[in-house]
């Protein structure tokens, strides 16, 4: 008997029995039976949905050899800098390498501190400073851990000193270990965005409802839900806390025997009690892994303005080498035009931009490597239909121009340069976002797509094209509208053309021959791709 055969004997016997065993239930149980049913299928899906609808937020702990692994990396890209920054009195650059180097060598010391750093921010009139104080004196002093509580500047000025303080609220938060974050209602946008902004660099944040004394207290509630709605995958619901560090003053009515009434006004005890529960329960299960996860923050931040610098450096020296790749492509476009796809070939197959580039952002291709690279870009620049495109808005423009009519291969020297432009642009966004590995060509569509998108707006595009017309053709009209000097033709008795032309009142027999003019051989120029032999067009 094969197994086919025995799965299915065995699946009849077992589809039988369960036939027998539900008729026997029916009967013992009767008209109850589908309600038992469908109520434990509701009670089933209920309590998945209040199984799934508590956010899980996870945190991955931080070790301290996660740290100093960052920080080794932190100081390789500072060195770098250092390298490739020529003149760092540009910009600043010096000052900033020195500062970055400062905040390593301060997170390198804080990795042994034993203190925990709370920092409190916010908006205007949100209550930071009155809870900074009642957590000095009702909570930290009966702590035995070491903390450091300070109250940041408001945050949301518009004025110029705000911006100044906001600058130094944001210095103080990046500092701390945790960050109270108050609000003294639902979060605006800004709030928002500042909370979503440190909580992405793994900063531990706690959100907090100051005033809730000002509202009533089914709208209190209200306020409280929405908050931790909102905060969904962001921070755990009890990490969302509704506190009042200076409740309103409440107005007291006795009536006493006699029948008169006395009245006077009451201040309430303060009410953060929810919230030093929370901090202690932060302190405990967490300690020491607030300090690392702080430093680790800290680290990234330094490693990502270390990178932006890093990147300015470069784009300042891969931007010459793309604008002579595009008008050497240009100006051979227009000396001899070609049709559309030849054009594609010489605008983006540019394998020496490709290599020049790659040499710059340290990927050091070689020369194969850089023809491949440039290849798979004239290959995605088809399957996207730039050529197309470019060149019908290059056209249109060009219509608009009074000296177009110059040469015919204005359009295609135009288009061949903004397509090299392109292709040079999307190799440096692509080495700037992919740092290393091979080139992906799904990745390299997707930046392409974004560049071509950025400068393909009109008034880019008319930048462009009147500087190449000014790099290809006024050059031509300039030198086409210089008169070419005159010529004497010869006459029977006076001397051949190679002899010296005579001054004004000179006679004949003062004429002295000219030395033999050297007429330079024919050349016969033609189209061929560059030959790459050590980083060098030949």
């Amino acid at each position: 008997m094969s197994s086919w055969q025995r799965s299915l004997i065995f699946g009849g016997i077992g589809a039988s029995l369960s036939l027998w065993f539900l008729e026997n239930l029916t009967h013992t149980l009767g008209d109850w039976l589908p309600a038992i049913v469908i109520g434990s299928g509701i009670a089933w899906v209920a309590l998945k949905f209040q199984k799934d609808d508590t956010p899980k937020i996870k945190v991955e702990p931080v070790t301290l050899n996660r740290v100093q692994t960052e920080l080794v990396e932190a100081k390789s890209l500072l060195d770098l800098l250092a390298i490739e920054s020529q003149d760092l009195t540009i910009d600043g650059s010096a000052q900033q390498l020195s500062d970055l180097r400062s905040q390593i060598q301060s997170i390198t010391s804080d990795l042994n501190r034993d203190e925990i750093r709370f920092a409190v921010m916010g908006g205007k009139s949100v209550g930071k400073t009155m809870l900074v104080n009642l957590l000095q004196h009702r909570w930290a002093e009966g702590i035995s851990q070491k903390l450091v509580l300070q109250d940041t500047p408001e945050l949301f000025a518009a004025t110029d000193g705000g911006i100044i303080a906001e600058r130094d609220a944001w210095k103080l938060a990046r500092s701390s270990d945790v960050v109270l974050f108050v609000t003294n209602g639902d979060l605006t946008a800004t709030e928002f965005q500042a909370i979503q902004k440190i909580t992405s660099v793994g900063k531990r944040l706690v959100l907090v409802f100051n005033k809730q004394d000002q509202y009533l207290p089914e709208v209190q509630q209200t306020i409280l839900n929405h908050l931790r709605e909102r905060m969904t995958g962001i921070l755990a619901p009890q990490d969302v806390i509704a506190i009042a560090t200076n409740p309103k003053s409440l107005k007291i009515r006795q009536h006493r025997s006699d029948g008169t009434v006395k009245e006077w006004l009451e201040k309430p005890d303060p009410q953060i009690l929810p919230l030093l529960d929370r901090l202690n329960q932060i302190l405990l299960n967490e300690g020491q892994q607030l300090v690392l996860s702080s430093s680790l923050s800290n680290v990234t931040a330094v490693q990502a303005e270390a990178k932006m610098a890093l990147n300015r450096v470069r784009r300042d020296r891969a931007t010459p080498k793309i604008d002579q790749a595009q008008w050497i492509v240009a100006g051979t476009a227009f000396a001899n035009p070609f049709p559309a796809l030849d054009l594609l070939a010489t605008a983006a197959i540019n394998g020496q931009m490709v290599y020049d580039l790659s040499s710059l952002y340290q990927r050091k291709f070689t020369v194969e490597q850089a023809k491949t690279v440039a290849a798979t870009m004239a290959s995605v620049m088809v399957k996207l239909g730039l050529v197309e495109v470019s060149t019908q808005a290059i056209a249109s423009i060009l219509k608009t121009n009074a000296i177009t009519f110059v040469a015919g291969g204005l359009m295609q020297g135009v288009s061949a340069a903004y397509l090299t432009r392109m292709a040079g642009l999307t190799l440096i966004e692509y080495f700037e976002g992919q740092p290393s590995g091979e080139i992906k060509q799904d990745v390299l569509q997707q930046v392409m797509q974004k560049v071509f998108e950025q400068n393909r707006r009109l008034p880019f595009l008319q930048a462009f094209v009147k500087q190449a017309v000014d790099q290809l053709v006024k050059p031509t009209i300039q030198a086409s509208s210089t008169p070419a000097p005159e010529v004497s033709k010869p006459l029977d008795g006076l001397p051949a053309p190679q002899e010296a032309p005579l001054e004004i009142g000179a006679k004949l027999e003062d004429a002295k021959p000219l030395p033999p003019l050297a007429v330079p051989e024919p050349v016969l120029v033609t189209h061929q791709e560059p030959e790459l032999i050590e980083g060098r067009t030949l």
